[in-house]
């Protein structure tokens, strides 16, 4: 087994199968452990840039899952581990319920409901209006990432790589997909996307799978990354980060593999790709493509070409989010609760904003003309950058 990436596995948090002596070494050790490489030092920084808070809320601790916040217009949703879950607007409490157990998913919603998932791999569908539980489904094990909430109901992506759909109205199963797992793989915490026709879910072995909506039939595979090693371990390349999408491109990172951007208008025909390892995720505007590395490098591509166009590689293993963007800016969070505000144009620091000092986990969110963004301390904060 290569050694040397056994710390980057234990930072994304690893699902073992065939290897007992890796497996053994993951049960005692959390996802983003801070047993990892020392994390690089932040250098003074002289802002250009004003951030800063506009209000923040404590909305429950999320131990060792990654619980994303959802926006709907001005409206917020967050969840925690103990079972909270929360709407508020303008940063202030609308209702507060509690699941009645502990959740390691959220949040997926839109203007009518909003989902979450639990270990046992339940989802529970809430009404935005007033909290009331609507109903509860289940799936086949857990819950990792949010529930992805469309026109065409609730898709579920369980820990065994299993995709459910789910109708919106009353829970009960439209279909379900299942693909064969490796024995190793990173536990991904990436959300099924709705796009056009299909539900576009990422899996192990370096897939990007368009799914159809109305029978989960695949209708194309986009290739990421392709497996590659003497062992288990080298062969890891998991598409585990959510896809981003842009018009007709939609585009994907694996875990020890590439970059790659796809054409949904022709088939899934491959525009581009390049060699790029990320666990964290990535995100497109209308003319670029940013990823963050597993090394904490943020990447700047040409969206079309995926010509290199500049590269920040100041946040050394501070387990760095992915990106989120607004306003010219790059927005990304580490593992100790800093978020780190980026040029669009040149990859430059413009400025820097701690939160409560715990690790985020979860991808920064547009909102606004700002950002919001979850701790695992469970402090959610919207913030204001002009």
């Amino acid at each position: 087994m290569n050694a040397r990436l056994i710390p980057l596995l234990l930072a994304a948090g690893l699902l073992a199968g065939g290897c007992a002596s890796v497996s053994d070494a993951i049960d005692s050790i959390s996802p983003f452990a801070s047993s990892g490489p020392k994390m690089a030092p932040l250098a003074p920084l002289k802002a250009s840039v004003d951030v800063k808070a506009l209000w923040s809320v404590s909305v429950g601790k999320s131990g060792d899952y990654a619980f994303t916040p959802a926006v709907v217009d001005r409206t917020v949703y967050a969840a925690s581990k103990d079972g909270a879950i929360v709407k508020l607007e303008d940063g202030k409490v609308v209702w507060k319920i509690n699941a009645g157990q502990p959740l390691s998913a959220g949040v997926g919603a839109n203007g009518a409901l909003l989902a979450v998932g639990t270990p046992k791999g339940e989802v529970l569908a809430f009404s935005t209006t007033d909290g009331k539980l609507l109903w509860k489904a289940m799936a086949s094990s857990e819950i990792l990432a949010a529930p992805a909430v469309g026109d065409d109901g609730v898709a579920v992506k369980s820990g065994d790589n299993r995709v459910f759909l789910l109708d919106a109205a009353d829970g009960v199963r439209k279909w379900v997909y299942q693909r064969s797992t490796p024995a190793l793989s990173v536990r991904g915490t990436g959300a099924p996307a709705f796009a056009d026709r299909y539900l576009f879910v990422g899996f192990p072995g370096g897939k990007l799978v368009a799914l159809s909506l109305q029978n989960g039939a695949p209708v194309w595979e986009g290739p990421v990354a392709m497996p590659k090693g003497a062992t288990e371990l080298d062969r890891v390349a998991d598409v585990v980060a959510a896809p981003a999408i842009e018009s007709r491109q939609i585009c994907a990172v694996a875990f020890q593999g590439r970059v790659a951007c796809f054409d949904m208008g022709q088939g899934g025909a491959l525009v581009w790709s390049r060699e790029i390892s990320s666990a964290a995720g990535l995100t497109l505007d209308g003319r670029y493509l940013f990823v963050t590395d597993d090394k904490g490098a943020v990447h700047a591509m040409d969206r079309l070409s995926g010509s290199s166009l500049w590269k920040q590689d100041k946040l050394l293993n501070r387990r760095v989010s992915a990106p989120a963007i607004r306003r010219g800016m790059i927005a990304v969070a580490d593992g100790e609760g800093y978020l780190h505000f980026i040029s669009r144009e040149d990859g430059s620091f413009v400025a820097r904003l701690k939160t409560d000092g715990t690790p985020v986990r979860a991808q920064v969110q547009p909102f606004g003309s700002g950002f919001l963004v979850q701790t695992t301390g469970g402090t959610l904060t919207a913030i204001e950058a002009q």
